[in-house]
């Protein structure tokens, strides 16, 4: 009987001869295209049935990338030339598969990973799905910042009668047709949802709990981004914020009187220190000023019909549409070190050294700062793993093998087998 076990337990073992990457997102594609330039195989795995499942499930039929497409961009593999230059949801998605195309990157969906650990005693990260363990000297966590949906705890939320949705599940405002919705939150995604609301004469209140900034997407004709990052590399960080701030209150007006009020600490400085990304407005200003969007203060606590206000107001709402935000997941399931904060799920070391958290510990898609910081630390990663494969490999003769399995599904090669218990035997 005990012999049985552990055979079946032998059997649902998979040696990777190079990292696992948890996650099939851009911050993971990433990670393994820039892996396979340096020769070195990846093993991606993803818990749904999808690359890039936040983009493709998760996100609302209007969205385009607030950014040009040139600071979108994953490494060694650029946008098409053809592509307008805010891209929309649909196009990204279709970048990212023609991406993992051009690179071979084939993920092994549906593993959902349960625990991740490193084992002192042989030196090997661990990892665990409901179907099989991977093990490898690698682990790169690219499950990134927006892994779980946020859902405050409101008061009354569960006396509320109508319809409460998550902007994860949102889609467009043809949902919400001619209806009074509370819309709780004030980022992109709050401003864009509301703005896509009044597509379909619905009639959005906005939540407004704390200070926000609120820019132009374009300055003069030029993306106000591109701007900021040309500044920078000439001038002090704050005096880059004075001046989109300037510019902002030039073409914007103040946004005070429209119940938004800026941060004390400017919108660069408040990114980089918190990752609290500021407002492009697309449309959704002109629509607080014209009254379409109405503004309101914090929820002090929601009813049967509607909600009770900080101010005292109260209203009646047909459904209520969280604009909160994602949060990263991975103190659920890494078990191993102190690289991560165990609350917010960060790398404790600030962007540009977050990537490397030691004993084969890599994060990718952590820093902060989008798709550029997701392409600055795949390629270090990248250059940091393969100088230890080729080290390895002269040391060990590596089979150049994407992954062994020990009497699989999908692989029962007898050559394999006896690498794999070499392998074993090492550690």
């Amino acid at each position: 009987m005990g012999s049985g076990k552990e055979e079946e337990k032998q059997s649902r073992c998979v040696w990777v001869h190079g990292p696992i990457i948890v996650g099939a997102g851009p911050s993971g594609l990433a990670a393994s295209a820039c892996l396979s330039e340096h020769g070195v195989p990846s093993l991606i795995l993803e818990k749904s049935d999808c690359i890039a499942s936040l983009w493709q499930i998760r996100t609302y039929d209007r969205l385009k990338l607030h950014l040009p497409k040139q600071f979108c961009e994953l490494p060694l593999y650029g946008f098409p030339e053809d592509y307008p230059k805010y891209p929309t949801k649909q196009q990204f998605i279709s970048y990212m598969e023609a991406y993992a195309s051009h690179f071979s990157i084939r993920p092994r969906f549906k593993q959902e990973v349960q625990t991740a650990y490193f084992d002192p005693s042989c030196e090997l990260w661990k990892v665990q799905t409901k179907d099989f363990e991977y093990i490898s000297r690698w682990l790169i966590v690219a499950t990134g910042e927006n892994a779980e949906p946020v859902r405050p705890e409101i008061l009354g939320i569960e006396r509320f009668r109508g319809r409460v949705v998550h902007t994860s599940v949102y889609k467009s405002g043809s949902d919400f047709r001619n209806q009074r919705v509370l819309v709780v939150g004030c980022g992109n995604s709050g401003m864009e949802v509301s703005l896509d609301l009044c597509r379909y004469n619905a009639k959005p209140h906005m939540v407004v709990r704390n200070t926000v900034h609120v820019l132009s997407r374009e300055m003069f004709g030029l993306s106000t981004f591109g701007v900021a990052m040309a500044l920078l590399k000439w001038l002090p960080l704050r005096l880059v914020d004075k001046f989109l701030l300037l510019v902002a209150n030039f073409t914007l007006g103040k946004t005070e009187h429209l119940g938004l009020r800026r941060p004390k600490t400017g919108p660069i400085e408040l990114k980089n220190a918190t990752g609290k990304t500021p407002v492009l407005d697309v449309g959704a200003l002109s629509q607080i000023r014209s009254g379409k969007i109405k503004v309101m203060e914090g929820v002090r606590e929601i009813t049967r019909n509607g909600a009770k206000f900080v101010d005292g107001k109260e209203k009646e709402f047909d459904s209520i549409i969280f604009a909160t935000g994602y949060k990263s997941n991975v103190p659920c399931w890494l078990k191993s070190g102190d690289f991560f904060t165990p609350d917010g799920g960060m790398p404790k070391t600030p962007f540009p050294n977050g990537w490397n958290g030691g004993d084969g510990l890599y994060a990718v898609g952590f820093t902060r700062r989008g798709l550029l910081g997701t392409a600055s630390d795949a390629v270090k990663i990248a250059e940091d793993i393969a100088q230890q494969w080729r080290t390895l490999k002269d040391k060990s003769n590596l089979c150049n093998t994407h992954c062994i399995l020990r009497r699989s599904p999908w692989q029962k090669n007898n050559h394999l087998l006896k690498e794999r218990e070499r392998e074993r035997n090492r550690c």
